[in-house]
């Protein structure tokens, strides 16, 4: 009998060691080694090619020359959800592995469900469920009052099972809920571990690509937000989406990660209803639900998600210290930004608050990952410090640099123009933003310098 080979495969970075060890020498992580059995390709027909579809050809793989690759756009079908079709790039494309992953109770199944029954009543569908059982789907299909009538359900676990039934089936649209729960025969390992997780998503992921079939993938999320399971597993699949939201909010953000459809860090907001989960076409409105009395500490910014703008308000709180060391808090922003951030506040704009206690929130629960919320940041810790509110019709933007100057952001006329739309009438932006020709009903100044943009204030 051969000797089984192992390897010890990374679980944070997808990185092979011969033997285990405490720490990956790939990233540097402590205890995230777990042992991976190598499977002998002389004992599974895993290469085996999916037949019975388009796709399949007997003579195997053959050489194209890039000049004769056909640039016909990929067709696409629509979602039966705007949000979700912007954040996958405009559609779902035909052969496509597509990881959804979020925290337990963020709506990831509840996507999906109502995804499918719409699409099943066009095409054939298939719902693969291995954590709940075909029962309790039923009821949550029956309370949010889906069609029910054309969607094909599977409980099934193992792997190869799966595929026999889908190669029968011959469905247009698959979902796997979840990857963490499939298994492989010939891996002893259980299912969750990086070896069954990591086979049985090639395995899918293969099979997607061979008949043309979109692949949906759930997965769960570790303690820390990301995807659980082998790094490897982001690089398999064409399109990685979180599904982002706290328990105690009703709307659901959809953020792309990765896509090689369309554009990554697309943004789609949801609101979770009893009818299930509801897009929200005009997601600034529901950031933006202010008080009527100006507050000090508080300001509006436009930030850039994906291929559109979206108003903010971020709100900061300034508080003299009752310890040796000042505290420094970011919800929503980068702490080491922030920490940045105040720094050039002191040299640049003579205010110094390293004996202040100084508290950031971006509100609704977004996460800003540019550099465009830089000016008004600042500006509302100087008005929380001042204890001075700063007028309603006002937005900021603008990135900040070590060396005191406002820099330019990417679209920022398409910025000012969707601050207009809703009602702002003073803008505060770089100068190279500054709009050659007028913006209706809205006072734009352009500034240089961060002590210029304090003194307009």
């Amino acid at each position: 009998m051969a000797k089984k080979k192992t390897a010890y495969v990374c679980s944070d970075c997808g990185a092979d060691h011969n033997k285990w060890q405490g720490q990956c020498t790939g990233c540097g992580q402590w205890n995230t080694l777990q042992e991976f059995v190598v499977g002998n390709p002389k004992t599974a027909s895993r290469d085996a090619r999916f037949s019975g579809y388009a796709g399949d050809s007997q003579g195997g793989a053959q050489l194209v020359k890039l000049a004769d690759v056909d640039l016909a756009e990929l067709p696409r079908f629509t979602s039966g959800m705007q949000e979700f079709d912007r954040v996958l790039g405009g559609g779902l494309v035909p052969g496509s592995a597509i990881l959804i992953g979020g925290h337990p109770g963020a709506g990831k199944s509840t996507l999906l469900l109502q995804t499918l029954c719409y699409l099943a009543q066009s095409m054939p569908a298939v719902y693969v469920t291995g954590e709940e059982s075909l029962q309790q789907v039923a009821l949550r299909a029956n309370r949010l009052g889906l069609p029910t009538d054309q969607l094909q359900m599977l409980s099934e676990t193992n792997v190869e099972r799966l595929t026999q039934v889908l190669q029968q089936a011959k469905p247009k649209i698959v979902v796997i809920d979840s990857i963490q729960v499939m298994h492989m025969d010939g891996i002893e390992s259980a299912p969750g571990s990086v070896s069954q997780v990591r086979e049985s998503a090639a395995y899918l992921t293969r099979f997607a690509k061979q008949t043309g079939t979109v692949l949906f993938l759930v997965g769960h999320v570790t303690k820390d937000g990301t995807l659980a399971g082998p790094k490897v597993l982001e690089h398999m699949i064409d399109c990685s989406i979180m599904l982002e939201g706290s328990g105690d909010s009703r709307y659901r953000v959809l953020r792309g990660i990765k896509n090689r459809f369309g554009a990554i860090n697309e943004l789609g907001v949801f609101a979770m209803i009893d009818r299930g989960l509801k897009e929200v076409k005009n997601p600034s409105s529901i950031f933006l639900s202010r008080s009527d009395e100006a507050a000090p500490g508080s300001v509006v910014m436009v930030i850039w998600e994906g291929t559109r703008p979206l108003l903010v308000e971020i709100q900061a709180l300034v508080d003299d210290s009752h310890f040796g060391h000042p505290k420094r808090v970011a919800v929503g922003l980068d702490q080491n930004r922030l920490n940045l951030l105040l720094a050039a506040l002191h040299r640049h704009g003579g205010i110094h608050l390293g004996d202040q206690d100084v508290y950031i929130n971006v509100v609704g629960g977004v996460k800003v990952n540019e550099t465009g919320a830089d000016l008004a940041l600042l500006l509302a810790a100087l008005s929380s410090f001042r204890n001075q509110p700063l007028e309603q019709g006002l937005i900021v933007f603008g990135e900040v640099g070590l060396s005191g100057e406002i820099r330019p952001v990417p679209s920022g006329q398409e910025r000012i123009k969707e601050a207009a739309k809703h009602g702002f009438t003073r803008a505060i932006v770089p100068k190279a933003n500054v709009p050659k020709q007028p913006v209706a009903g809205m006072e734009v100044i352009g500034v240089d310098k961060l002590q210029e943009a304090i003194e307009r204030l």
